[in-house]
């Protein structure tokens, strides 16, 4: 599907090739007859932006046209580009009538110069054999240019002659219209909504719709297009309701799109910027990459704040993802959000952010008395239980003691207390995403980039450096971790296992579990049920205050499978073991740590051995969405492989010139055909 607008000519037919297309004639000024008026249409044209679409050549020129026409200069094709064998035109520069200079001929009584080597122009190109795309505009003019000058430009002649013959004949009951096609998007994945406009001039309710100043809309559409030429396999979804104004937008690059496939095992949707009250209404789709790093994975501005409106936002992104759910969403409490993710992703496992929800407690509680005495007891439930029956004690306990018992905000969170407090979440895989110590939070992907007054063009044109400056530190860590040797601190085998695998900074959290089974003692069998053993392990922690307390830790171990399961849930939490479980596999003289616990997720190459189906039978071939999106995940392995030393990356780039001069001679054989 391809968004487009209709452009309504006050036109006759399309100009003929041979008289207003002949390549760099002469399109002198002409004196428009005062008595004869253009019968404007009520909307004027969009300004020439690249990545427009037009259905033909001869639509692209009467758009550019019209657009000279209502600006006040006319315009002639200066250059075009065929095609050897079929004489078909692929490319052509379309300029401003004041475009260069005329020859000199040497002529006895010359004419005098009347062009300027004015530089505005567009350049439009064929694409799929159907379209033609702005590919390349200027738009300034160095002459003086305006349409209240009452005079007509050659290039205008036919619209003025099938005026007057509309205007003698009988009244108009039809109008050419040109189509200008948004960029290209395919109609199942990359589909996007059509532009409706109307002229009922009926008062809109602009509180359902993005508040956009003057500036912001043209900015996106400018942004989206650019990325869509420069970036082919580039997302984006515009919502538009009846009167075509705008409720929301999504989009997605490619390295986004390419992350999903690797890293959608647990996702983060930060809505900060909405629960805010910022200028923008931001949403945030973010997952952890294999250094633990956030990773965007998509995001869009949402219109308001209802369950429809985030349905639409959870749809695009699902179809941007080829229909792909991701095992795991976190979210702020919102219940619009809730009924929108149980909709679109049922399948899911939903939980609240622990960060979101503690980081009001403050606003929440603040003004109570005895908060102090409130917040240590709430803490202490949520992040020191290790069994539900002790959190909901110490929740009792706070909640007699300080009366709470009518605070509505304590009441919701202790009805939806299995979507947040980590003693209910035990049997999930988060990967890391989600915070279950005091001291960790999930911070914005945008954070320093966005604050409560950031416009939406400040934002596009802070985008791009955001996301290379979170590239960069990516791609740093991907080459210290492949180059870097890192100090083993322990005589432990576990520790040397996983030196060799782990990117640096998961391998340095796990490193400090090993280190830390130092602080474990007195690691005894307690309990035997066929297989199954039950361990208790004494470990030394600090508590308030910084004194030392001693905790046990119950340890399930399995001998035939050489399974292990801590009650402190690290593994599922983080996603490696934690140091409980280390202790039980040593005391039992496992060495080595079973490949069950070695999530690939953390291997430092993982990225380029993410399983890709190579099977090209399984491709449409005829839809180059497909074909764009398989070819994608083979060639990342190859940038992956590219970037690891300098002899990688001369041997990568020899190969893809290669390819490249493999392709011009087979399209030039295309051409010979």
């Amino acid at each position: 599907m391809f968004q487009m607008e209709a452009v309504c000519l006050n036109s006759g037919p399309v100009f003929d090739d041979c008289e207003e297309y002949e390549d760099g004639e002469d399109c002198s000024v002409v004196e428009h007859d005062n008595e004869i008026h253009e019968n404007d249409s009520k909307k004027e044209p969009p300004q020439p932006t690249v990545g427009l679409e037009f259905g033909s050549f001869d639509e692209a020129y009467d758009f550019y046209n019209m657009y000279g026409k209502e600006q006040g200069f006319g315009v002639r094709v200066s250059n075009s580009w065929f095609r050897t064998k079929r004489k078909e035109r692929y490319r052509a520069k379309l300029s401003c009538s004041n475009a260069g200079f005329k020859k000199k001929n040497g002529a006895n009584h010359p004419r005098p110069e009347t062009r300027t080597g004015c530089p505005a122009m567009l350049v439009i190109k064929l694409v799929d054999s159907k379209r033609w795309r702005i590919v390349e505009v200027v738009l300034q003019h160095n002459h003086t240019v305006s349409p209240e000058i009452r005079r007509f430009y050659k290039s205008h002649k036919k619209m003025i002659l099938a005026s007057k013959k509309q205007q003698e004949s009988t009244p108009v009951t039809e109008v050419h219209t040109i189509k200008l096609y948004r960029t290209s998007i395919d109609a199942a994945y990359n589909g996007s909504q059509e532009v409706e406009e109307t002229d009922s001039g009926l008062p809109v309710d602009t509180s359902k719709h993005l508040d956009l100043k003057e500036g912001d809309a043209h900015a996106l559409y400018n942004y989206f297009c650019r990325m869509k030429l420069t970036n082919p396999n580039f997302f984006y979804l515009m919502d538009l309701d009846d009167e075509g104004c705008l409720r929301n937008v999504f989009w997605a690059d490619a390295r986004s799109r390419a992350a999903f496939n690797s890293f959608s095992d647990a996702v983060a949707i930060d809505t900060t910027s909405l629960r805010n009250k910022y200028e923008i209404p931001l949403i945030s789709f973010v997952g952890l990459n294999n250094h633990g790093q956030p990773v965007l994975l998509g995001c869009g501005f949402l219109g308001h704040d209802s369950a429809e409106y985030f349905m639409w936002m959870l749809k695009s992104w699902l179809t941007c993802m080829l229909g792909r759910h991701p095992q795991v969403i976190l979210t702020d409490q919102s219940k619009s959000l809730q009924i929108a993710v149980s909709k679109v992703f049922p399948q899911a496992c939903h939980c609240y952010c622990l960060s979101y929800i503690m980081l009001r407690v403050p606003e929440k509680l603040g003004g109570l008395k005895g908060y102090e005495s409130i917040k240590m007891q709430l803490y202490k439930a949520v992040y020191n239980s290790l069994k539900i029956t002790e959190f909901e004690s110490s929740w009792d306990q706070m909640i007699s003691q300080h009366e709470l018992k009518d605070n509505k905000w304590l009441h919701s969170l202790y009805e939806d207390r299995a979507k947040w407090v980590p003693v209910y979440l035990k049997d999930i895989s988060f990967m890391g995403i989600m915070p279950i110590k005091e001291n960790e939070s999930l911070d914005s992907f945008f954070d320093g980039y966005v604050h409560k007054h950031t416009s939406f063009k400040e934002f596009v044109d802070k985008y791009d450096l955001a996301l290379q400056r979170k590239y960069m530190k990516e791609a740093m860590a991907d080459m210290e971790s492949r180059s870097s040797s890192f100090e083993l601190k322990t005589k432990c085998k576990f520790e040397q296992q996983l030196l060799r695998i782990f990117t640096k900074e998961i391998f340095k959290k796990f490193q400090k579990e090993v280190e830390e089974m130092h602080s474990c003692f007195n690691t005894r069998q307690v309990n035997i049920n066929g297989p199954i053993m039950t361990f208790v392990v004494k470990e030394r922690v600090e508590s308030e205050g910084g004194e030392k307390e001693i905790r046990q830790f119950e340890v399930l171990y399995e001998t035939t499978q050489v399974e292990v399961r801590c009650i402190c849930s690290l593994f599922n939490f983080k996603g490696y073991l934690c140091r409980h479980a280390l202790n039980v596999l040593n005391y039992n003289g496992v060495e080595d740590i079973p490949l069950q616990y070695i999530l690939p997720r953390w291997d430092k190459d993982y990225k380029c051995k993410t399983p890709v189906d190579s099977v090209l039978s399984h491709v449409d071939v005829n839809n180059p969405v497909e074909l764009y999106n398989h070819l994608h995940k083979h060639v990342m392995q190859v940038v992956e492989e590219g970037a690891q030393s300098k002899e990688h990356y001369m041997a990568v780039l020899q190969e893809l010139e290669a390819l490249l001069n493999r392709f011009s001679v087979i399209e030039d054989n295309l051409v010979s055909l």
